[in-house]
């Protein structure tokens, strides 16, 4: 009876972590906006469709990330796999070998990451801090030692230049329905892994290992097979984000996802994804990649230094994560009183 007369917007605040997300949406319209009264430039649609485009990136990687942090962990090993990916598929293309399989490739080899990472931390329960940090240099020593401590040749010298600008074109430069194909990808991947984490089994597990990880044990939850998911869709993003990189440059650049793995915690953290664990929603971290992009691109087009858009990005990532914590001490607070 309560739930069905219990109105929409209740019900709606009601799903875990649809707070923090509808929060970001008002930062983000007002950021946006504001920016666009100073420089009405951020209005055109030429820089809409950018926005999009480089949003993506930042989606992807949040995604990546949020999937750990709700489990309560991080991955530092993100922005290498971005690396290794871009840095493997551009190697093999320059050497001729088709693009798909190529994709393969750099693709297995990002899941095999994600795999040492969620058994590192699940079965052998290192912290996730020292596991991933070391998998970390591993996967930036192959995105090295792949083309012999030298970035790739443009991708086009070995499968051809008709080849080279499909691949190109498919991950970065063409267009759907008037729409960089980039935010197109992005949003699939988004779609997919929103239902994953909150229509299925393994979603409701993750959030279970984030809130109490010894409660979820308990309740029959495979903590190795679970954390292990979470870090292969990290891989998976991972992956996706390198070949966009490597269209976008049309070669592999050895330091290709540098600190994207940070990028990722900021996109998570300012859309509400909890750094605590259990808590927060896919929606909230698209949220959070399009203020990250948005604060970039606006700071961009008034003349802000890089240097002031870095100051005022790390502001806001922590003032969302100190609200979290304060939030959370409430919630406590509130427990113990009764």
């Amino acid at each position: 009876m309560n739930s069905k007369n219990t109105s929409p917007l209740k019900r709606l605040l009601g799903v875990r972590g649809m707070g923090a997300a509808l929060t970001a949406f008002v930062g983000l319209i007002l950021i946006y906006a504001a920016f666009g009264i100073i420089n009405p430039t951020v209005f055109s649609g030429q820089n809409i469709l950018n926005l999009l485009r480089s949003m993506s990136k930042y989606l992807l990687i949040g995604i990546a990330q949020s999937y750990i942090l709700i489990t309560g962990n991080i991955d530092l090993s993100i922005g290498s796999m971005v690396g290794m990916s871009a840095m493997i598929v551009a190697t093999l293309m320059t050497h001729g070998v088709n693009p798909i399989i190529s994709i393969l490739v750099a693709l297995v080899s990002c899941l095999a990451v994600g795999v040492v990472n969620g058994y590192l931390v699940g079965k052998f329960r290192l912290p996730p801090f020292i596991a991933t940090l070391g998998t970390m240099f591993v996967t930036r020593g192959v995105a090295y030692m792949v083309n012999n401590n030298r970035n790739t040749d443009a991708i086009a010298t070995g499968v051809g230049k008709e080849t080279g600008d499909a691949f190109q074109n498919f991950f970065y430069y063409g267009t759907t329905l008037g729409i960089y194909n980039t935010f197109w990808i992005a949003i699939i991947i988004f779609v997919i892994f929103f239902f994953l984490l909150s229509k299925t089994r393994t979603g409701r597990h993750i959030y279970a290992i984030g809130s109490n990880i010894d409660a979820a044990k308990l309740s029959g939850v495979n903590v190795v097979v679970t954390t292990t998911k979470a870090y292969l869709v990290s891989s998976i993003c991972s992956c996706v984000v390198g070949l966009i990189l490597c269209a976008q440059a049309s070669m592999g650049n050895m330091e290709a996802g540098n600190m994207y793995e940070m990028y990722g915690v900021a996109a998570g953290v300012i859309g509400g994804v909890s750094p605590l664990g259990g808590t927060g929603i896919l929606l909230g971290t698209l949220a959070g990649a399009a203020v990250w992009q948005t604060l970039e691109n606006g700071l961009n087009m008034i003349g802000a230094q890089v240097g002031i858009q870095r100051v005022v990005i790390g502001i806001i990532v922590v003032a969302a994560v100190l609200l979290d914590v304060v939030l959370r001490n409430g919630e406590f607070g509130k427990k113990k009183s009764k």
